[in-house]
């Protein structure tokens, strides 16, 4: 024999289950339609009033700029330019820089076209310019209209503010300004405004110009904070900076001022020494010109006056080694006193060594000197910088003035060797001019006061000489200057960063979907009713027998009164399985109970007995829910004779047997409502009766109290033959069904079998059919064949109109 493969029952029913999902969501597929188009025309018309963001960049390269010295100094820079980079991103965003830059720009009046759809910033595109006197009070973040009524004259209105603006132009501006003519070119000055106006382009005479005055101030703070600047990878010293702008050439012009704000900054630091240099030597060339030409008209006045042409060879060889001498003293006493200046300026303690002169500029060849000199000034330009930004006590400030602190004792003990060792070489040189002067003293005595002329006049004239050498070596220098960083890139296009109008578009579309689909899954998670029969598979173990659509009649008596209706057709169904299950039964006991009131117990029991006395069969419908009894009133029976009479003995078994109109239909009614309706149906009577009613009748439907409110309707199922337990969807609660579960599974109840009441969506849906458990089938309400083979007297144009069938569609079920 072939063995059974469970696995591939569990795949079908896998793909089962899955199909079912999708077209379980899948119908409410006109929720997710209308949701789209909502968001989708929502975002349009977001994107059409929302003023656009671009991001502007521009990159500049830092090059290292720390000296050996300082390396050595602090080791914690040798192997990382990081603090470095640190200084100049906060330079790069002081408000400093943004100020200086800001001056070079006329960003402190903006101008505005105002369209149907939004204000747009004109900036370049502006036909007028406005010319603001920034010493006189303005009145500033208060829109303007300007009316351009000719190419000489205009008009000035304040701008309508919205129902929200509390602080209007006309409560601002000085109403001697505005709606009065006023000429191009003319100074308009009131109280509270003074700026002039320009036209720039005639042709846009009729045109309104909105413009706004920005305070210089509230610029610095705007543009500092947008202006965001990053090092592009830790692998390079480039640095980013970006900003986000409405207007593209407005951000772009920005960040390239302040890339060449920062360099041209970054170039006055570096010339500020050289500036020191040339100034020293200026004013010492004052006072020696004017000294050396003294000496060059006492020199020649001397000559003359004692008539010496030519001096001997012996007497010139004497003065030019002399006068060799001299310069060296002069040198040497030049070199003291700017190394006794160093020293002072060293013991000052100061942090600003901006002022002190490099040694190379004098023409002091001292490479350890100069290397210390160049790396003080180099961390005073940056602290500097720093302050522009941050206070005394940052840290950045703080491991400055630690390196300055070591570099200064470096420096001030190299300086006190210098000039001990200066001084040295200086005594040697005077000693030898000593014996140069006891040659010399033996010459005659005119040229003895010539060569003591000559010599004066010869020193000035080495020092003008040697000065003049260095301002021309201080002035190249100064020119030939530049910056150690470099602009990398110059700011250019802008990017879209809001809205994002593809991303959106997209997020409407997801929203539109996701938010009636989270809505449906949410509602099916909470929700604790029995939807359809997958939900009954789930949480009722009870064999489900059939499936009961939900009539749209306005009786309970459906079978009787429509025959031909497909509720009626579905009791059939119910009626077949029934006597296939009791097909050994002559005359079968059918017990009709529920979990709690409401879940058509009733109905299902007239219903059933109806059919079953259509079908031939001899049927009686007792009503057995003494506390709420129904059944009499749905016969139209008013008499109270009935179920309750019989069982305290105050009536007979044939008295309380009704007949109907229908043949073979008889129904037993409730009657008086007892006081112990449980006690009443544990009698012996009730089983008396119910012998009697199996000996008279072939179908006895016994209509009993919900299982899960009463305790007595458990005890009744014992004694029939068949017990039919009624779940109604969207009625009946899942919790509802553990009761019934239990005394399933634990066999307390036999014989039991379910009947899913009100069926509008069964759960299963292939090709146009609705199945359920068992033999039984109803047709889906899509069947357009289902009245038309019924004999329902409903049309089947009423079905198929348009309207009602699209409408149906967005039923939540």
């Amino acid at each position: 024999m072939e063995k059974f493969d469970i696995n591939h029952l569990d795949s079908e029913e896998s793909e089962m289950e899955i199909g079912y999902l999708i077209s379980k969501y899948l119908r409410f597929w006109p929720w997710y339609l209308v949701f789209i188009v909502f968001f989708l025309v929502a975002t349009f018309f977001f994107h059409r009033y929302t003023e656009d963001k671009y991001s502007v960049y521009g990159t500049m390269v830092i090059r290292d700029t720390v000296k050996p010295e300082t390396r050595i100094l602090d080791r914690s820079a040798i192997f990382s330019n990081q603090n470095n980079l640190d200084n100049e991103i906060l330079m790069l965003s002081s408000k400093n820089l943004a100020r200086e830059t800001l001056s070079k720009l006329h960003f402190d009046v903006e101008y505005f076209a105002k369209t149907n759809i939004k204000t747009i910033e004109l900036y370049n595109n502006t036909p007028i310019h406005v010319e603001v006197d920034w010493d006189h009070m303005q009145i500033q973040d208060v829109p303007l209209q300007l009316h351009i009524l000719s190419d000489k004259t205009f008009k000035i209105e304040p701008e309508v503010g919205s129902f929200f603006d509390f602080n209007p132009a006309y409560a601002q501006v000085d109403g001697a300004i505005l709606g009065k003519v006023l000429t191009f070119g003319e100074e308009i000055e009131s109280v509270k405004m003074k700026f002039k106006v320009h036209l720039i382009n005639p042709g846009k005479v009729g045109d309104v110009v909105i413009f706004t005055l920005r305070s210089p101030t509230s610029l610095v703070e705007k543009m500092t904070e947008n202006i965001k600047i990053k090092l592009v990878n830790s692998g390079a010293s480039v640095l980013e900076l970006r900003m986000i702008t409405s207007v593209v050439p407005k951000g772009r012009d920005y960040i390239n001022a302040l890339m060449e704000s920062h360099l041209e900054q970054e170039l006055k630091e570096k010339n500020r020494n050289t500036e020191n240099t040339l100034k020293f030597i200026e004013e010492q060339l004052g006072f020696l010109e004017d000294s050396l030409k003294n000496k060059e008209r006492e020199l020649q006045n001397f000559k003359v006056k004692n008539k010496m042409i030519n001096v001997s060879e012996e007497f010139s060889e004497v003065l030019g080694r002399i006068n060799k001498l001299d310069d060296s003293v002069q040198e040497l006493d030049f070199q003291i006193s700017y190394y006794n200046s160093v020293k002072e300026y060293m013991e000052q303690k100061t942090s600003d060594f901006s002022q002190i002169i490099a040694p190379s500029v004098v023409g002091i060849p001292d490479p350890l000197l100069n290397g210390l000199i160049q790396s003080l000034v180099t961390l005073s330009q940056e602290r500097r910088k720093l302050l522009a930004s941050v206070n005394e006590i940052h840290p950045e400030i703080k491991k400055i003035d630690v390196q300055m602190e070591k570099v200064q004792e470096a420096l001030l003990e190299n300086v006190l060797n210098l000039i001990e060792n200066t001084k040295k070489k200086k005594a040697l040189v005077l000693s030898n001019i000593a014996t140069y002067d006891e040659q010399f003293s033996g010459l005659p005595e005119s040229e003895s006061v010539y060569a003591s002329i000559f010599r004066e006049y010869r020193l000035r004239e080495n020092l003008y000489t040697y000065l003049l050498e260095k301002r021309a070596e201080a002035g190249i220098a100064k020119a030939s200057n530049v910056s150690d960083n470099a602009i990398m890139d110059y700011a250019q296009k802008g990017t879209l960063v809001f809205p994002k109008k593809q991303n959106n578009y997209l997020m409407a579309i997801a929203l539109g979907f996701f938010l009636p689909f989270g809505f449906v899954v949410l509602r099916d998670v909470l929700d604790k009713r029995i939807r359809n029969q997958r939900d009954l598979k789930k949480n009722f173990m009870i064999p489900q027998l059939s499936i009961i659509g939900k009539s749209d009649k306005a009786t309970n008596m459906v079978v009787l009164e429509h025959p031909k209706s497909a509720v009626a057709e579905s009791f059939r169904s119910l009626r077949s399985a029934i006597n296939y299950i009791a097909a050994d039964k002559n005359s079968k006991k059918i017990l009709v109970t529920s979990s709690v009131s409401g879940e058509g117990k009733t109905f299902t029991s007239i219903n059933l007995a109806a059919i079953m006395a259509l079908g031939g069969k001899k049927t009686v419908v007792i009503d057995a829910d003494l506390r709420r009894p129904k059944i009499a009133t749905y016969f139209g029976h008013k008499e109270k004779i009935g179920l309750s009479t019989f069982l305290i003995g105050k009536a007979s078994m044939d008295e309380i047997v009704v007949s109907t109109s229908s043949e073979n239909l008889f129904f037993v009614p409730s009657g008086i409502i007892p006081p112990n309706p449980a006690e009443l149906l544990q009698t012996q009577r009730l089983k008396e009766f119910l012998a009697y009613l199996e000996e008279n009748f072939e179908m006895v439907v016994f209509d009993t109290p919900p299982l899960g409110l009463v305790s007595e309707t458990i005890d009744l199922t014992r004694l029939f033959d068949l017990n039919l337990y009624v779940v109604r969807q969207d009625y009946t609660l899942k919790n509802h069904l553990v009761m019934i579960n239990d005394l399933f599974l634990n066999k307390q109840v036999k014989n039991i079998y379910g009947v899913f009441n009100g069926i509008e969506d069964p759960g299963y849906n292939y090709k146009g059919y609705n199945y359920g458990y068992g033999n039984a089938y109803i047709y889906s309400q899509n069947n357009k064949y289902m009245y038309n083979y019924y004999g329902d007297e409903r049309k089947p144009s009423q079905a198929k109109n348009w309207f009602i069938r699209f409408i149906s569609y967005f039923k939540v079920k």
